[in-house]
């Protein structure tokens, strides 16, 4: 009975692992783009009425919680750090640039990010 435990144990913790590399892919891919299209992005951001300099400082930020949120959601010890990072991108971004106008298919794939972010923030450690 004990090995069986502990083989579901070992089945749940890889599943948990791939399902933090499933929901980080999203925000991962995102990442070489806004570096490598730096200045294109920042005049995206200023397009929604956000000045420059506020925007290239944004754009960094968001750079860096893609980054260190993806880190520690995947490899962290503790998700929770990570699922906040990313939630501090993902919620502003959502509303500055999908919901006004409403871009339906980026809303609902957001929403559902952020279920599953909200989900590891709020989990109980084991």
């Amino acid at each position: 009975m004990k090995s069986t435990t502990l083989k579901n144990k070992h089945i749940k913790t890889i599943f948990d692992f791939l399902a933090r590399v499933a929901i980080s892919a999203i925000f991962i891919s995102a990442i070489p783009g806004k570096i490598t299209g730096f200045e294109r992005t920042v005049e995206y951001i200023s397009s929604r009425g956000i000045p420059d300099p506020i925007a290239s400082i944004l754009l960094v930020g968001a750079i860096i919680c893609l980054t260190l949120g993806s880190g520690f959601f995947i490899f962290g010890g503790n998700q929770k750090i990570g699922s906040t990072f990313l939630l501090l991108f993902l919620i502003p971004t959502t509303l500055i640039f999908h919901v006004f106008p409403f871009h339906e298919r980026a809303v609902f794939m957001n929403l559902g990010l952020i279920g599953g972010l909200l989900i590891t923030a709020l989990r109980e450690p084991k």
